[in-house]
């Protein structure tokens, strides 16, 4: 007996012991994506086109990552680090297989806010000559990665808190609009911050409320500091790298891969500068050093965290909303499911981990998920053969870009810009589908050129909410049915006498505090306008007085209308509650209001598919107080309990007689 015990108890813990490992093993793979697709990868039919995607990438990322980094007030190299490590941590835990993260042009302007405010250059009392011994790098440079870098770091973290609490659902009131407008403001933003750049202009750093227009303005005020060498190298970059992006697109099922113009024209240019020495010859700005190797990680400042909230949230919210769209619309070409939440995780532990490493905000960029389309990428081992690429850039290549021009960096961010901006094609597809759309997506695109990107998304969505809840409130809740529309066995011409007085009203839509003030006034609208359209002419005076409205005032209604019944004949209305999906406390008073109020005047209410949880709060919110049933599994068993009840009716009249 004891050995039997035994054994059954060792069978249990081994049951339990496989279940627990299982349960691992599956949290694993929902929580490691790359767990579920490398093991099944097929050399034979995906690293080919992986390869060619990867070299593609890494030839887009590395001017990206110096242009964002620039954009983000940092030195150039550390936008080599932000294109780097941020690629490796979303190949691990993200789900989108074609979507490019790293240096990303909106959450690099959103932190340039906090560079900018805390380590001004006006204020800097570092030289170039002051060593900070990290990369051979001044003191005032790793100041200001510092700050980048904690906005990064506190970034993650709140992406990494939305993954705890589930918010990665709440994506649904970010509609297309919304997404559209915003992005295409920040776009406009980062061309407007790369002006000074293309024009080649010395101007103080300008944000906040309306700096959009003051940058203008002071571009304005003091044109005749243009640097014409620049504006004419800027100029010649944005034709070739425009002209060549458009043949690159038109001829791409004639080619297999497309011509690296961005490369190209960073070498030529470098090359260029380098032999007609124009730095100190026109003073043309360029990159300057960029250091070897990667540094050893060192965790962020966290005495300022307090100091980068509003950039950190606004890279948070700005960075996932722009990543996720990406990530559903590769999901949805390719056919393959992204998890909304996982994505937080993903792009989370991207800010995260490389925030020790001195990296700038990460993010999916919409240049370069679109090439991975183009270049046949089949999975995100395209993005770690970048990785390969841009790690010989750091180690090797790296210095040669000493040369390059300011301006021609200022180009590529621009035209790399320009899937943003063609967004405002948009405004004809919303014009034609809902001018309410229309209207947002206007009202989103001017907040956020006039404050913020995190200004305009806030605005987008609070704005889009309170108009669903004005559609909500004036929509329709009630639809009078006719007897041809039920399935009634009662065909007799006296079983429809009675049945005139039967009244079918279905509710729509769901009853709760945004719709349950106007409920009780339409549904006594509906009623009378049938009542009025269906009575003969010489009975209009007498239903006048009987079934139509008279506006009631007392205490309980404010106003509200109310039923008077026919003395000759009891009224009845049923309420078709199939389409009452949910509801709350209020709809459920304002329901009980109406029964007593109708019960009060000799009308009598049924209620037909109610679910069970609307029978259970009636039931539960006020005593119905009915000698007759009032709830109905469907309008056939209501109308039957009517003629039954009219026949008995008359049988005890005949009785009584």
């Amino acid at each position: 007996m004891a050995g039997a015990k035994r054994k059954k108890k060792s069978a249990v813990w081994r049951k339990i012991h496989a279940l627990r490992c299982e349960d691992v093993k599956l949290w694993c793979v929902s929580r490691l994506p790359i767990l579920k697709w490398a093991p099944s990868y097929s050399l034979k039919e995906n690293l080919i086109p992986d390869t060619v995607s990867g070299v593609m990438l890494a030839i887009q990322q590395v001017p990206q990552g110096l242009a964002f980094a620039v954009l983000s007030s940092v030195h150039p190299v550390f936008g080599l680090y932000g294109s780097f490590f941020p690629v490796i941590i979303y190949a691990v835990f993200g789900m989108g297989r074609h979507v490019a993260t790293g240096t990303f042009a909106l959450t690099s302007l959103i932190s340039a806010n906090a560079v900018e405010r805390l380590v001004p250059p006006l204020s800097n009392n570092y030289t170039t000559n002051n060593n900070s011994g990290v990369l051979g790098l001044s003191e005032f440079e790793m100041q200001r990665i510092g700050v980048a870098a904690a906005v990064s770091f506190l970034g993650g973290i709140i992406q990494v808190a939305m993954f705890v609490l589930h918010l990665g659902s709440t994506t649904f009131l970010l509609t297309e609009p919304v997404i559209s407008a915003m992005t295409t403001g920040a776009a406009t933003h980062v061309v407007t911050s790369q002006v000074k750049y293309l024009l080649g202009m010395k101007m103080p750093y300008i944000s906040g409320p309306l700096g959009f227009f003051y940058i203008y303005a002071y571009i304005f005020e003091n044109i005749k500091s243009v640097q014409l060498e620049a504006l004419l190298l800027s100029l010649l970059s944005l034709v070739v790298l425009i002209l060549v992006k458009e043949l690159n697109e038109k001829f791409k099922r004639k080619i297999k891969i497309v011509l690296p113009i961005d490369l190209i024209l960073i070498i030529a240019t470098s090359i260029g500068c380098y032999f007609a020495d124009m730095e100190h010859t026109y003073g043309l700005e360029v990159v300057g050093h960029i250091p070897e190797g990667i540094p050893t990680p060192k965790a962020p400042p966290m005495n300022i965290l307090s100091e980068v909230v509003t950039e950190a949230f606004g890279v948070a919210l700005v960075g996932y909303v722009a990543s996720l769209a990406l990530a559903q619309g590769s999901a949805k070409q390719f056919k393959y499911s992204v998890d909304d939440n996982q994505e937080l995780l993903a792009h989370g532990l991207s800010n995260v981990i490389p925030s020790f490493f001195f990296c700038i905000p990460s993010a999916a960029a919409m240049g370069r998920t679109a090439l991975l389309y183009s270049t046949g990428a089949k999975t995100q081992v395209a993005c770690l053969t970048s990785c390969i690429l841009i790690l010989v850039v750091i180690y090797a290549i790296g210095p040669v870009l000493y040369w390059l021009p300011m301006c021609v960096l200022a180009s590529i961010i621009v035209v790399g810009l320009k899937g943003m901006l063609m967004q405002f094609r948009d405004l004809k597809k919303y014009w034609n589908v809902d001018k309410i759309d229309w209207s947002i997506w206007i009202s989103t695109y001017v907040f956020t050129v006039c404050f913020a990107a995190n200004v305009g998304l806030l605005y987008g969505v609070v704005c889009t909410i309170v108009i669903v809840i004005f559609r909500f409130q004036r929509a329709r809740t009630l639809s009078l049915k006719t007897m041809k529309e039920v399935e009634c066995k009662f065909k007799t011409e006296a079983d429809c006498e009675h049945l005139q007085w039967v009244k079918i009203v279905s509710v729509n839509n769901p009853l709760v505090f945004l719709n349950a003030k106007n409920f009780h006034h339409d549904l006594i609208r509906i009623i009378q306008k049938d009542s009025a359209s269906t009575q003969p002419c010489d009975d209009i005076n007498k239903c006048e007085q009987n079934t139509l409205l008279n506006q009631v005032f007392n205490g309980n209604c404010h106003g509200e209308l109310s039923l008077q019944p026919c003395p000759n004949e009891r009224c009845i209305l049923i309420l078709d509650c199939s389409g009452l999906t949910f509801f709350d406390y209020t709809g459920v008073s304002v329901l009980l209001q109406i029964y007593m109020d109708f019960k009060n005047r000799s009308i009598d209410m049924l209620l037909a598919h109610c679910k069970a949880s609307l029978v259970k709060a009636l039931q539960y919110s006020g005593n119905l107080g009915s000698e007759n049933p009032i709830f109905y599994e469907s309008i056939s068993s209501a109308l039957g309990a009517i003629h039954l009840n009219r026949n008995c009716n008359k049988l005890r009249d005949h009785s009584e007689v």
